[in-house]
């Protein structure tokens, strides 16, 4: 069980397994995992575009139905259930507004859809709408809205129904990079503030990083690794994981006896020891650092100025690097000869051979 928080009432799946169509030989998009979203908080399922995790999300909404396995909420199997039965909400990538409905109209049909009498229905729209700090714009429509603004009215209209559960299905893909930082701090402030418990899907691992209590990784169908957003950054147990957590290169390398790491010619002393023999190294593009006494010799290749940092490729013994420098006084220009050493932020060190496991 996570230690996040105690798993009191929220969303439980034990042994879920999907395989789509009636061929049993048919491979599995979902293939036997368990994990748990406990009350309250908020749970990112993040992976590459096939790995499984939007099928994840559709089942925990009741759009699909698993092959095998149980799925409980709030300690009730839910497993046969269809979504009405299940006091979920679920807010999707493209918003799904009524383009002919105002915002106030937007927001209170799935309550008059329910039989809520329409003055109640309304005053409880514009309280919807007032939490994601949408006060006055009721008589609009969605094309009189920016695309953050119709990413707020779709998120009203998503709590206005008061769920036990809030889904999330790459909710900022469309928007442009202050936006999603915008909103992502608002659907994280919304969801501590009204203690939601909330499943949330994307491929972003910024994204992920920023909103999660808990974040799985999915690959293959299977679970990578789940754990706090610290612990899938600094603590992968994978390539693949590391790879995927923050743009991670992986090298060879060797553990020893006394805990060092052997990579090319530099000897690294990571956070957490590896069991001695080959390993392999994770290492974040901000973890390289230029110029040192005692570095590995690296010639730059190319350079890209991005405002606050460089963007540098160097070669090396170890073959083609990439180092994000926030040092903006000394740039270097291609061709410069230098070195390069590490730390031990940004570096990890992984099993040599490792596959995902679905052991949560």
């Amino acid at each position: 069980m996570s230690a996040i928080k105690s798993m009191s009432s929220g969303i439980e799946f034990r042994n879920i397994a999907k395989r789509y169509g009636d061929d049993k030989n048919a491979p599995l998009a979902v293939k036997g995992i368990s994990f748990e979203v406990p009350l309250g908080t908020l749970t990112t399922i993040l992976g590459p575009s096939g790995c499984g995790k939007t099928t994840t999300l559709r089942m925990i909404a009741g759009l699909e139905s698993p092959t095998s396995g149980s799925i409980f909420m709030g300690g009730r199997d839910v497993t046969t259930l269809g979504p009405a039965e299940r006091n979920v909400s679920m807010m999707f990538q493209s918003y799904a507004l009524f383009p002919h409905m105002n915002v106030i109209e937007n927001v209170g049909y799935g309550l008059r859809m329910s039989g809520v009498k329409k003055s109640e229905a309304t005053a409880r729209a514009r309280e919807a709408l007032r939490s994601v700090g949408l006060v006055g714009f009721d008589e609009r429509l969605p094309s009189e809205l920016s695309g953050g603004q119709q990413q707020r009215v779709a998120l009203a209209r998503a709590l206005v129904l008061e769920p036990a559960v809030l889904l999330f299905d790459e909710p900022l893909s469309n928007l442009d990079a202050r936006l999603r930082r915008e909103m992502r701090e608002e659907i994280r402030a919304l969801q501590q503030r009204l203690n939601l418990t909330v499943a949330y899907v994307t491929h972003d691992q910024s994204e992920a990083l920023a909103v999660s209590d808990q974040i799985i990784v999915m690959d293959h169908g299977v679970i990578a690794q789940r754990g706090t957003p610290e612990q899938l950054y600094s603590r992968p147990e994978s390539e693949f994981v590391a790879g995927f957590m923050g743009e991670a290169m992986v090298f060879p390398g060797v553990a020893q006896q006394d805990g060092s790491v052997v990579l090319g010619s530099l000897l690294l002393q990571p956070r957490h020891p590896a069991a001695p023999g080959p390993v392999k190294v994770a290492v974040r593009p901000e973890a390289w650092e230029i110029g040192a006494a005692h570095g590995m010799p690296a010639t730059l290749r190319k350079a890209a100025y991005l405002g606050s940092f460089y963007e540098y490729g160097f070669d090396t013994a170890l073959g083609p690097v990439f180092v994000v420098s926030t040092d903006l006084s000394q740039p270097l220009a291609a061709g410069a000869q230098t070195t390069l050493s590490l730390g031990a932020q940004g570096v990890s060190v992984v099993p040599a051979v490792s596959a995902a496991s679905s052991t949560p």
